[in-house]
């Protein structure tokens, strides 16, 4: 990517919860056991589901470098939401921009990508069929981000394009 801007524009408010999530998903990816979250055996899928041995050396060799690298791709999206200061209730809906340096892109699609699994994860959800409850707040975080995600898909495509 090129050190090309892109223009994230979010209300103060959601910028400091994305913030907020981030910094949770960075603690998990942390955590490098996947016994101790769903989450995060989700996060490193098992590749030999089939081979107990294989599947156990695989992520051996690959866990650590895999959630090292969600760790170093949540930190630069951390890095460019601490551009913008901390909502307060006056100011809580006022819009806000988040540049993103081209470099970062890739790293906000992954993050937020992984998010969304974390959050199926946490909500039951195996596939885009799952029936869920709408007025579930959960839900609408996990709809949110797909949304997000989405338009910074839009933009990396219009971009290789």
């Amino acid at each position: 990517m090129s050190e090309d801007l892109v223009i994230l524009t979010l209300t103060r408010i959601e910028a400091t919860h994305l913030d907020d999530l981030v910094a949770q998903f960075e603690a998990l990816v942390s955590e490098q056991d996947p016994s101790a979250d769903p989450a995060l055996a989700r996060l490193t899928p098992d590749a030999y589901p089939e081979d107990a041995d294989a599947s156990r050396e695989f992520q051996q060799v690959t866990r650590g470098d895999l959630l090292g690298r969600r760790a170093r791709d949540a930190a630069a999206v951390r890095g460019d939401l601490s551009q913008i200061e901390k909502a307060d209730l006056d100011e809580a809906l006022a819009p806000v921009d988040v540049s993103i340096a081209g470099d970062h892109l890739d790293a906000w699609m992954r993050t937020l990508a992984a998010l969304r699994l974390v959050l199926a994860s946490r909500l039951g959800i195996d596939d885009e069929s799952t029936e869920h409850d709408e007025d579930d707040p959960s839900y609408g975080l996990y709809d949110w981000l797909g949304y997000r995600l989405e338009g910074l898909v839009q933009v990396a495509e219009q971009r290789a394009g």
